[in-house]
């Protein structure tokens, strides 16, 4: 094949958002921090989805940069995290090389792949290489130097993808932390899955999706006890959890545990009082019994996968599988009308209902559920942003990997005419102080740059536990572990979540803190932490201490220190 005709482009593009959906728990697995929020594959799946549906429905007469700039169209609006939104930028300039071109040979190709390193190197304020960007830029680079007139289709793509591999196997060298823990980057093992879906579809081998890809990635304990004779049964249900007075009280992740060794393909979503569950077992009767303890069911569905193997072998046709749990655990709220500033709104990313409630008595106008374990994406913001009729509306993502997102967003919003300023917050401390620094007397440069410096002024910290073995800055940890996190680094562990909660505060109190305030995740309760209360206080009787619920998961607690 010489060049890529509409249809082609379309069948390669759909086949890059299928392999890497196909390989997306593999890229979670590469999760630098052994922490369970891994979600780099998710992010860029969720992104690269987002473009394969706004494709998917071209008519087969849709030019090729059409086809290429709805693509990245839809990656830009569903980017998540950071290597989503750099994948969304390599795409958007790979769309501007298309642009006029009809058919697409292997100059025109590469060309369009180098205009998408170009694209996203200027998207990012400070590239570091040795990730997604080092990889697209290696490899386009090549590509642009082996290739000419005469070069196939397949044989261009091959180029690319063999450059990208050997480029994603330097990272470590240009990474430290990727060296010391064994891996190679993330992101950059995901662009190398799109490249290979892209060219495995331009040599006929277009790729399907595998709709139980989570079971032949995950490294979950149970991922095993499935043979892959026996399928199982397709589990899903939706829960509302509760009342405690004649139901055991929820703990998602002892729940997430259990489930992990019943069965694999494993999904647990939590919104307040509603559980949503996913998971493929051969037992779903003991599923059940078992997720009964903790509330009643409002859905459910058991499908048997066996059953539909079979008759997919025989040539019949079974209705396509509906996933009651694929809605995203990302929801703009409704706006907080007790906020009476007229002409400016904050938006704040939140991960606890607690927090949420806290962000709202402070004046946050709209909350954006999510963070760790779910990213908004860019469309996410702009829905939020579009509920808001206000003349100034500032964003705190509360998250190193939202950031992008929330950029992106803003861009967007601004260039239909919105004024809307993004404070780079990377945790909930910095969102809080920041919200608290917002002056609805003060103009918006001036608020801008009161909020930015603001978040200088408090440390973050928090407890989460391992997923793994692992040793990182000399500290040995365990799978099951708690570990204290402070500024993105791992400085305590230990099998006590309290022990290590009193560790790092012991790393991040210094002669100048003033204030301790500590978010309760949903693992913990109030009277549970009273001793170690007493504790903090006995050792450091200068500092004030503010404990609040902050019911988030996955975090037994957050940490800000003023």
């Amino acid at each position: 094949m010489k060049v890529i005709t509409n249809k082609i482009l379309k069948q390669l593009l759909l086949s890059a958002s299928n392999n890497l959906f196909n390989h997306y728990p593999e890229v979670d697995a590469l999760n630098v921090f052994p922490v369970p929020d891994g979600d780099t594959g998710i992010n860029m799946n969720l992104t690269l989805t987002s473009g394969a549906q706004e494709i998917s429905e071209l008519n087969d007469n849709t030019d090729t940069y059409t086809i290429a700039k709805t693509f990245a169209h839809g990656l830009l609006m569903g980017a998540r995290g950071n290597s989503g939104v750099i994948t969304s930028q390599i795409f958007r300039g790979f769309a501007s090389g298309l642009e006029g071109v009809n058919e697409i040979d292997a100059l025109t190709l590469a060309q369009a792949f180098k205009m998408g390193s170009e694209t996203a190197y200027k998207a990012v304020m400070r590239p570091v290489e040795g990730t997604i960007l080092t990889v697209i830029r290696e490899a386009s680079s090549a590509m642009a130097k082996k290739v000419d007139e005469g070069t196939s289709i397949d044989k261009a793509l091959s180029i690319l993808l063999k450059e990208a591999n050997l480029s994603l196997n330097r990272t470590p060298e240009l990474l430290p932390i990727l060296k010391e823990v064994g891996v190679v980057d993330s992101g950059g093992m995901g662009l190398v899955r799109i490249i290979e879906g892209m060219y495995l579809a331009s040599k006929d081998e277009f790729v399907e999706r595998n709709q139980d890809t989570e079971s032949k990635g995950s490294v979950s304990a149970a991922a095993a006890s499935i043979a892959e004779e026996e399928f199982g049964y397709c589990t899903e249900f939706i829960m509302s959890l509760g009342p405690d007075s004649v139901k055991k009280i929820f703990n998602q992740r002892r729940f997430t545990e259990w489930l992990n060794t019943h069965g694999n393909s494993l999904v647990v979503v939590r919104d307040e009082d509603i559980v949503k569950v996913h998971v493929h077992t051969l037992t779903p009767g003991e599923i059940l019994n078992y997720a009964q303890q903790y509330g009643e069911f409002l859905k459910l569905k058991i499908e048997n996968m066996t059953e539909q193997h079979h008759a997919l072998e025989n040539g019949a046709k079974v209705e396509a599988h509906v996933d009651l749990v694929k809605e995203e655990t990302v929801k703009v709220e409704e706006v907080n009308n007790d906020v009476m500033d007229e002409h400016n709104a904050i938006i704040a990313v939140s991960s606890g209902s607690g927090i949420s409630q806290y962000f709202k008595e402070i004046g946050v106008s709209l909350i954006v559920s999510g963070g760790q374990t779910m990213n908004p994406s860019s469309e996410d913001f702009l829905a939020a942003i579009n509920k808001l009729d206000k003349d100034n509306i500032f964003i705190l993502p509360n998250n190193s990997n939202i950031v992008m997102a929330a950029n992106q967003a803003a861009d967007i919003a601004n260039e239909q005419g919105k004024n809307v300023f993004v404070i780079p917050s990377k945790t909930i401390p910095q969102g809080i102080v920041a919200c608290l620094n917002f002056d609805m007397e003060a103009d918006p440069e001036e608020n801008l740059k009161n909020m930015k410096f603001s978040l200088k002024r408090i440390k973050s910290g928090e407890v989460t536990f391992s997923i793994r073995d692992c040793e990182l800055n000399g500290i040995q940890i365990h799978k099951d572990d708690f570990i204290g996190i402070y500024e993105k680094e791992i400085v305590s562990g230990t099998t006590d979540k309290f022990d290590c909660l009193v560790e790092l505060i012991g790393k991040m109190v210094d002669e100048e803190s003033a204030l301790l305030t500590i978010f309760l995740g949903e693992d913990v309760k109030r009277e549970d932490f009273f001793e170690t209360k007493k504790l903090i206080q006995t050792t450091y009787p200068d500092l004030n201490i503010d404990v609040k619920e902050g019911h988030q998961n996955i975090y037994s607690f957050l940490i800000g220190i003023e």
